[in-house]
């Protein structure tokens, strides 16, 4: 049994969110909106419901689930140092389309994927996604796509990809970027982009104070 809440009317979306978030407490998958592409999601601290996030993608742990946040404050519980770096780059892109790895505060109990102690976080600028995270607390959330296939920009293409597999879909319109988010991997010595997406290496680098060319290395 699935159910899709047209959030584009507002009482529609009212009971859209009352209703993911009763799901995703309940240790379901819900796929709802972000800024870039659609995602599905769940509680991140809760394993099962990641494992079911993992089969129903149909990917292995070997490509770790991002978490998605509310705010810019959630991030500091999750991180086992919120650096100038990554401050810099959270207050210049977030809300928005870039995703950063950090080593994770080590007495969190989650398992996103064979994540060697970092964690991939990320704020959407998507109105309906806060509205959502700020009733759950952060959700593991990965591209609604079963692997390999193209990312979902609207709920009818997430649909088509996972059915009945999934409860609850959040159908937010279009998603404005249509691309993913950037990923920058701050957990090394030095900044290293590992996905070039949604944010240029041009405008993290300006932020920075850092040659776009050498956030590219390999």
């Amino acid at each position: 049994m699935r159910e899709t809440y047209n959030c584009l009317d507002p009482q529609k979306r009212i009971e859209g969110v009352r209703a993911a978030a009763d799901a995703v407490r309940a240790g379901r998958c819900v796929v709802l909106p972000t800024d870039t592409v659609y995602g599905i999601g769940c509680d991140a601290f809760n394993n099962d419901a990641v494992d079911t996030l993992l089969a129903t993608k149909r990917r292995g742990p070997d490509m770790p689930v991002p978490v998605l946040v509310g705010s810019w404050v959630t991030i500091q519980g999750l991180v086992r140092e919120f650096t100038e770096t990554a401050k810099t780059l959270v207050e210049a892109f977030w809300p928005g389309g870039l995703s950063i790895v950090v080593p994770e505060a080590p007495s969190l109990p989650w398992n996103l994927g064979d994540t060697r102690g970092t964690v991939l976080l990320r704020m959407p600028n998507q109105p309906l996604a806060l509205e959502l995270l700020q009733e759950t607390g952060p959700m593991a959330v990965s591209s609604a796509n079963i692997s390999g296939n193209p990312p979902a920009t609207t709920a009818t293409e997430a649909r088509q990809q996972f059915g009945d597999a999934v409860p609850i879909y959040l159908d937010g319109g279009t998603a404005e970027i249509g691309e993913p988010s950037t990923i920058i991997d701050l957990s090394g010595p030095a900044p290293r982009i590992l996905r070039e997406g949604a944010i240029s290496a041009e405008r993290i680098g300006q932020v920075l104070g850092l040659d776009p060319e050498s956030l590219r290395r390999k």
